[in-house]
This record gives C-alpha cells, structure tokens and sequence, in this order.
C-alpha cells in the first residue's frame, strides 16, 4: 500500500523499550530490578542452557527457578508445565533468552498471568516486538493479539547472535523479511510503518548473505539484527495477511520448523500477491534493487540455507498430501489480503513451495 501525508492513517507506536548493543546482557539484573522483578522465572529451550546458566548467574538473588523446555509452536502442554513452576516458585516477573519458541512461551505464561517480560533474542525472528502470540493446541495452532503478551522490553544482545550458524541465519532472516514485506502491504498500514519496513528490509537484505562467509562478524551481525528488530516492528504495528495465516497453519499441523517454513513460502506468497500490489512491488525493487523481488527472496532463500535444510516444504517435512488440506484450513480461516485467497492458485502456490520451484504470479 503506497501512503502520502493526504493518506489518512492511525498510528500507535510499540510500548517495548529496547536495549540495542554488543554485551547489553550484562545488564538484565538492572534490567529486572527496573521492572520490579524480585522473583525471576528463566524460560528457554535446550540449545541455550549454558548461556541461561550465565544469566541466572547475573540475576543473582533475582533468580528463582528455570524452565528449559520450551518449543517450537508455543504447545499449550508445554506453557502448562512452565506455569506450574511459574507458581511454585512465585515468580513475578520473566526473562526469556532464545529464539521465537521461548518468546512464545514467555508470552504464553504472561497472557495468563499478567508478568512483565524481559527477553533476549538469539535469532532475527522478531516476534519478541509484537503483541501476537501462535498457540498449538491438539494439532492446531491458532493467532491472537493482546497487550498483556507484549514483552516490557527486549535486550538485543549482538554478541547472543555470533555462534547461529548461517542456514539458521538465514531462515531466520527470512522469516524477519516476511514480517516487513506484509506491513508494506498491511491493510491497516501506514507511512511511518512503511518506512520501518523499508529500511529493515535493506538492512537484512543486504546483510544476510555476508553472514555465510564470516558468521562471527560483528558488523554483519549487528546489521542484520538491526534490520530484525526493524522488521519485528513491523510486526507488531499493523496486521499481518495471507503469508502469515498460510505459515501458522502449515507450520502448526506438520509441526514444521517455524523459521524455514517462512523463509521457503515468502516468495511464493508476495509473487502471489503482485498482481494486487503495484506500488509496494516498485518499492520493493528499489529497496532490493532487483527487477522481480519475489524472484530475489527466493534466490536469497537459496543462497542463504547453506545446506541446513532443502530449500522446499517437502525438504522440511511437508507430506505430499498435505497440500489440500492445508488450503482448506487456510481458507476456513479467512483473513484479509490484497489478492483474495483462492483455492486452485492457493493450491498451485504451495505446490511449488512443495517442490521447491521458483515462485510465480501466473496462476
């Protein structure tokens, strides 16, 4: 959606107070304290336990227990387990340091506990920016927005970025670019958002295929969770439309890995999209620099997987008959979007994700 100053347009501005830095982890005890945290429930998942020991450390007399369990999609199972030791040890306040899973179940415990949250990113999700919470529950993974899952603030640590090797890099990017290509065209968009997006989109763009060639680079790292952090902003700013809605219920129903899941249909989804998107498709090129952005995504998609997973859905787990069912849930769950969600081009799109093929608005 193109905006000019005559465009008329409402703009809130996202509460979370950001810490933007190399080392800034240093600091979530003052952070904590700031907060009136005084009993610290640690949420993470199993691949960051040696850095949730550091913070517990750094917490001090603020800690009071651990959860180190949490999982891809946000299971209501797993935010059961985590809230039972949320009230044993009468925690009143959380930090969650991970990727998306354990923003997820911080925001899990806090919707229905009201705690404020502190969390550190480890990835370029940028779900941590967001009022938005994905559930799983038997199978099914559903979306909400509310204010209390809004984290109070988020720690960007560059430092907690340097070992994510670079397919996961690159997922994760991906995923973050999602997020700025639909605020672009967000039906409840405006200039400023626009904006954001535009620069997260440079920033990330240009900086994830650096990441492959030195992963520890502090600029390139410091680049690309700018852009994620611009790009999480995006998300939690305006809503999200048919890439969203496509990846919460293909990722939640296989149980796919939420970041690559993003990452394969982003292309498919925005060349599905061009049609309806005339303004932001030329934006889009001059923020790429490319002729056909969806073509560009999907070529960055590929570069950047860095043989971590075959770049298709059936590569991370998709079964073959899946694909009509998943149009059928998506389209049971109708959402907003420029070009209206059909079955047969629906269909034709996630067989190409399927296979890994090029994207197309043919259809």
């Amino acid at each position: 959606m193109q905006h000019s100053t005559a465009h008329p347009f409402i703009y809130t501005a996202v509460p979370t107070r950001v810490i933007f830095g190399a080392g800034t982890r240093t600091g979530v005890a003052d952070e904590a304290a700031r907060l009136g945290m005084s009993r610290v429930l640690l949420v993470h998942g199993p691949a960051h336990r040696a850095e949730a020991d550091r913070l517990a450390a750094r917490l001090g007399h603020l800690f009071a227990g651990a959860y180190p369990r949490a999982a891809m999609h946000t299971p209501t199972s797993v935010t059961d387990e985590a809230l039972a030791l949320a009230r044993e040890c009468r925690a009143d306040g959380i930090v969650a340091i991970g990727g998306g899973s354990a923003t997820g179940l911080s925001k899990a415990i806090a919707l229905r506990t009201d705690l404020p949250q502190i969390v550190l990113p480890t990835t370029y999700a940028g779900s941590e920016m967001s009022n938005i919470l994905g559930e799983t529950r038997n199978g099914l993974k559903t979306t909400l927005r509310d204010a209390a899952v809004q984290p109070e603030t988020v720690i960007y640590d560059v430092e907690l970025t340097l070992d994510l090797p670079a397919g996961m890099s690159g997922a994760s990017g991906m995923n973050a670019l999602a997020h700025a290509v639909e605020a672009l065209y967000a039906r409840d968009g405006n200039p400023i958002v626009s904006l954001i997006a535009e620069e997260g989109i440079r920033a990330l763009y240009r900086a994830l295929p650096r990441l492959g060639n030195d992963k520890r680079a502090l600029k390139s790292r410091a680049d690309a969770l700018y852009g994620a952090w611009l790009c999480g902003l995006c998300l939690g700013s305006v809503a999200m439309a048919l890439h969203h809605r496509l990846c919460h219920v293909i990722g939640g129903t296989f149980d796919l890995p939420h970041a690559e899941t993003h990452a394969i249909l982003l292309p498919h989804v925005l060349a599905y999209n061009a049609p309806a998107i005339a303004p932001v498709w030329s934006r889009l090129r001059k923020a790429l620099r490319a002729d056909d952005p969806a073509l560009a995504f999907h070529r960055l998609g590929l570069a950047t997987s860095d043989g971590h997973y075959r770049y298709s859905l059936e590569g991370i787990g998709m079964p073959a008959d899946g694909i009509d069912h998943a149009v059928d849930l998506a389209l049971a769950q109708p959402c907003w979007n420029p070009r209206a969600p059909k079955r047969a081009p629906l269909r034709a799109l996630l067989r190409r994700a399927f296979g890994g093929k090029p994207p197309s608005s043919a259809d």
